[in-house]
């Protein structure tokens, strides 16, 4: 029997930019997920460095961290059972390009770079992000 698990997930700047903030929470939700908590805010150039620590020394490290400080996100919880592997299922590839039909960055993604979305690609990670931005929680 799996477990409720929480994720992070990202509504990116180019989703937020295209208005399809709606659409992509109703993904979400027609396939399970409960968003537990949600906000809108702006990162600083620091504050997405900080968050993106982890791709520091990769060449898109730069670009990656002027995108996601570039316009407004959506920071959520998810919740459901194996929400961090069921949330990158429902999120698909990287590349939107190579993104399964159904997927979230399949639909909605622009480029690798502009994918609209952000997953938690682990239980640990998610436990990190999540505190990152919501500091009550764990």
């Amino acid at each position: 029997m799996s477990d409720l698990e929480k994720t992070l997930s990202i509504i990116k700047p180019d989703a937020i930019e295209r208005a399809l903030e709606n659409k992509i929470k109703e993904e979400f939700i027609s396939n399970g997920f409960k968003i537990a908590k949600e906000k809108k805010i702006q990162l600083t150039k620091s504050e997405a460095e900080l968050f993106y620590k982890v791709h520091e020394t990769k060449p898109f490290y730069s670009d990656l961290c002027d995108y996601l400080s570039s316009g407004p996100i959506i920071v959520m919880i998810l919740e459901k059972n194996d929400a961090v592997k069921e949330n990158r299922k429902l999120m698909g590839a990287t590349d939107p390009k190579k993104a399964d039909e159904g997927t979230i960055r399949k639909e909605y993604g622009i480029s690798i770079d502009k994918n609209s979305v952000h997953g938690s690609d682990s239980l640990e990670n998610a436990k990190i992000e999540i505190s990152f931005f919501f500091k009550d929680q764990q």
